[in-house]
């Protein structure tokens, strides 16, 4: 199996780590040519969105990248990865992808300062650790989105068809659930 992991800025070592640990093959996408690669999954790590944004169209990788998500190519997208994924950002007119139907709030838990660990409910996974980091959190969710978790009362982690996205960093708190679970998603889209 083989994961592509967004790599022009941010936070993509941990997770290319934790996806090696669970048996996945990783490729590093950092140019035009590395998202024309066969792929069963897409990783969208965090890291400063409006950076991620720009670069992805700098470097020719975003009518791809957007078109091999919408196509089914399963995503996971953590903190700033949601934001890439967002339909809407609040209080802004930037749009990076648009492929998730949720508004989304930047830096919604407060910035560096106001970083903070918590194990919450996801999913069927039970409770797992979450570290936020400058987090932004989903405000609103529409038709055919799965709220997955939730912390303070603010929607932090969704799933919407082949897109799992969520506002914390699974990769840094060494508990593999949501990588497994998102692997396990890539092998059923693979064996279709």
């Amino acid at each position: 199996m083989r994961i592509g992991v967004l790599a022009v800025q941010g936070a993509f070592a941990e997770h290319i780590g934790m996806a090696q640990e669970l048996g996945a093959e990783c490729v590093e996408l950092r140019q035009e040519r590395d998202v024309e690669q066969s792929l069963d999954g897409l990783i969208l790590p965090g890291g400063e969105s409006t950076v991620q944004g720009k670069l992805i169209r700098e470097l020719n990788m975003y009518d791809r990248l957007k078109g091999r998500i919408a196509d089914g190519l399963p995503v996971l997208a953590t903190c700033a990865g949601l934001i890439l994924l967002a339909e809407k950002i609040a209080d802004s007119d930037t749009v990076h992808f648009g492929t998730l139907p949720v508004v989304v709030r930047r830096n919604a838990y407060g910035r560096q300062l106001g970083s903070f660990y918590v194990e919450e409910h996801f999913g069927n996974l039970g409770k797992i650790p979450m570290t936020f980091i400058r987090a932004p959190y989903i405000e609103e969710v529409k038709t055919g989105v799965e709220v997955l978790a939730r912390v303070d009362g603010h929607i932090a982690g969704v799933r919407y068809k082949n897109q799992i996205a969520v506002s914390f960093h699974p990769e840094l708190d060494h508990n593999p659930a949501i990588h497994r679970q998102f692997i396990e998603m890539c092998g059923k889209k693979e064996n279709k």
